[in-house]
């Protein structure tokens, strides 16, 4: 451990079970010396296992729904308070999508299911950062950062909506992370993840296949849901104060490949056959 984040204060959202990254980076933030609140939705806590979290890290839990206002608000009050002081660094690690759930096909979705993914999935995030910057909640040079995914930019068919909840996200924090950046100094990412085994990503139809395929075709294979943990600490850390407003890609090399070798050598096979 390196003391990155050696007295610095955060709140991290969604952290389910050991397997989600939001409960990775809370045990590698606390391994690198950060005091945090953990903080889901009251449902989301039943399901999971944050109070072993919680225990195992030393942090205070607090319930809210990221898509109220009333709660956010309670939330960084009482995070202040609970660790005496401004906020340094906020995980974003909310998703969720209905119409993946129920099996909906893309072009045939059911909109109020539509319109709540989009709530929790990526209006959230813009409702997060509106409290914690009209309260003067953050330290300057601290760190916002949000987790995303590529089909914000290119096609995936089986992601569903969740592809255009991610695009907003990621421009939720170009432009609330300009007038964070020059108000209060405080730096706002999103960091591309991926495809990693967690409760929501194990959801999208097919997703075995796809773990596969991006494992072949990235050059350094699939980053882990503990490998994305370790770069978002450094996201955290005062080592990349000059980095905001931008969409980080932590997926191997997956996002800039055409084919790779071992696909095309699939194909071939096929052919030859």
């Amino acid at each position: 451990m390196y003391n990155l984040l050696k007295g610095k204060k955060g709140i991290i959202f969604g952290a389910l079970d050991e397997n989600s990254i939001a409960w990775k980076v809370a045990e590698r933030a606390h391994e690198e010396g950060a005091t945090f609140v953990l903080t889901n939705a009251p449902i989301a806590m039943r399901m999971g296992e944050i109070k072993n979290l919680a225990e195992k890290t030393g942090s205070e839990i607090i319930p809210a729904d990221a898509t109220s206002m009333e709660d956010l608000e309670n939330l960084v009050e009482k995070s202040m308070e609970i660790l005496g002081g401004k906020i340094d660094f906020v995980l974003h690690s909310i998703g969720m999508s209905i119409n993946v759930r129920k099996g909906n096909h893309y072009t045939n979705s059911n909109y109020d299911f539509t319109h709540k993914g989009f709530d929790v999935s990526a209006l959230s995030f813009h409702r997060v950062m509106n409290v914690l910057y009209n309260k003067k909640a953050m330290s300057n040079w601290g760190s916002i950062v949000a987790l995303t995914y590529m089909a914000a930019q290119r096609v995936f068919p089986d992601y569903n909506d969740m592809a255009d909840n991610k695009a907003y996200l990621e421009s939720i924090a170009r432009s609330f992370g300009y007038y964070f950046g020059r108000d209060y100094k405080v730096r706002v990412n999103t960091i591309s993840q991926s495809p990693t085994q967690t409760r929501a990503g194990s959801g999208v139809k097919g997703f075995t296949g796809f773990l596969n395929y991006a494992e072949k075709m990235s050059p350094l294979g699939n980053a882990s849901a503990l490998e994305c943990a370790d770069y978002t600490i450094t996201m955290f850390s005062d080592l990349t104060k000059m980095v905001t407003l931008q969409n980080l890609m932590h997926d191997g090399g997956f996002s800039n490949m055409g084919i790779s070798d071992v696909i095309m050598d699939d194909f071939i096979d096929i052919t030859e056959e």
